[in-house]
């Protein structure tokens, strides 16, 4: 039989999810931000659950192609834009519009020759200082662009560097109102966190919005929320099985390093699921999991393809009992992967994207 662990995503979540962004914003467009593969979920395990988006935002070109296979005929953004000026010729023929950061992505769109004129995101780099035209630079490139027949509409972006927490976006949305007043061209400015916190005050609405990790049930500013005070659903699950069992005596330890060494005689399961799953090797003794959709603890250290849970409360779990790594467990009950990244001193996307090739993926409504 196959290894027992299988990752679920669950297209109801999404779609949930969705509607609780758009329920957030609802005068906005949405992009739905596909990027790293759908934050390891998968583009085509996702798009039924997102398709009620007004349109998909990825980096790479074949995610785009995906996109169109699956019969998406809507708009796709390129959020960094070409890399190459021959990327400008699939942008052409798949209909793309994409993100224009530096004076070479001008330079390449002024000696692109297309039929029709290429729909583009200006982009302007507020504060977070990666990508995006300095404010005192952004009119006269917006300028530059609006002079070349290749362009067609003008559309003006940035992105908060701090969106989910205490510094806010109120210095980084007055930069960009300065630098675009006047300016046509419809605007995009809130990721998830701006679009949940702050889309109520007028200088953060916009024409579109990108919502990334809560599509997929990620609380933006965790834990100061958490995913239930947004409304967010878990769109994807983790579930391994128990393969063994091992009856502990007091000084007893578990795993390699003997990390976590029994203070008295205790039972525990030993799961099929590791750091080659993608489950991270950073989590430690008293990372919460569901055994059975009951909450108990990981003990010791994580190894690749196994890791130790505690069974000393749950005397009817044993070989074959399922174990819930993270998201919806059988009876209902909810692990928030927002949990276990803070064990591992990280954050949910990193955990998502991070999800191996080798674990089976099936999508369920």
């Amino acid at each position: 039989m196959p290894r027992p662990i299988q990752a679920t995503i669950h297209t109801s979540a999404l779609r949930h999810n969705l509607g609780a962004v758009r329920q957030t914003a609802p005068d906005a467009q949405i992009w739905a931000v596909i990027k790293a593969n759908a934050y390891g979920h998968g583009i085509e395990q996702v798009f039924q659950g997102l398709r009620g988006a007004d349109g998909f935002a990825l980096l790479d070109l074949n995610e785009a192609e995906r996109v169109r296979a699956l019969g998406w005929r809507g708009p796709i953004l390129l959020i960094e834009g070409a890399f190459e000026a021959r990327d400008l010729e699939l942008c052409s023929r798949l209909h793309l519009w994409h993100t224009v950061h530096c004076d070479e992505q001008v330079d390449m769109l002024a000696l692109h020759k297309t039929h029709e004129p290429h729909r583009v995101f200006l982009k302007m780099n507020s504060g977070m200082n990666r990508l995006g035209f300095a404010p005192q630079r952004f009119r006269s490139a917006w300028t530059r662009l609006n002079a070349l027949p290749q362009v067609d509409e003008i559309s003006l972006m940035t992105h908060f560097s701090d969106a989910d927490g205490d510094k806010g976006i109120a210095a980084q949305v007055a930069r960009f109102e300065e630098a675009t007043r006047d300016l046509s061209g419809e605007r995009s400015l809130s990721n998830s966190a701006a679009t949940l916190r702050y889309t109520q005050q007028a200088s953060a609405k916009a024409d579109w919005i990108r919502p990334g990790i809560a599509l997929y049930g990620s609380s933006p500013d965790f834990p100061q929320h958490s995913a239930a005070d947004w409304d967010l659903q878990s769109a994807m699950s983790l579930h391994a099985d128990i393969i063994g069992v091992q009856q502990l005596q007091a000084g007893d330890s578990v795993g390699y390093g003997s990390s976590f060494v029994a203070e008295q005689p205790m039972r525990i399961g030993v799961v099929a699921c590791g750091y080659a799953d993608g489950y991270p090797r950073a989590c430690p003794t008293g990372t919460p999991v569901l055994v059975a959709g009951q909450r108990s603890r990981t003990l010791g250290r994580v190894s690749m393809d196994m890791l130790a849970v505690d069974l000393s409360d749950w005397p009817e779990a044993g070989i074959g009992s399922r174990v819930t790594l993270w998201g919806r467990a059988a009876n209902g009950v909810v692990l928030s992967i927002d949990e276990v990244a803070q064990a591992a001193g990280t954050v949910a996307y990193e955990l998502m994207c991070a999800l191996s090739p080798r674990v089976p993926v099936v999508t369920e409504d």
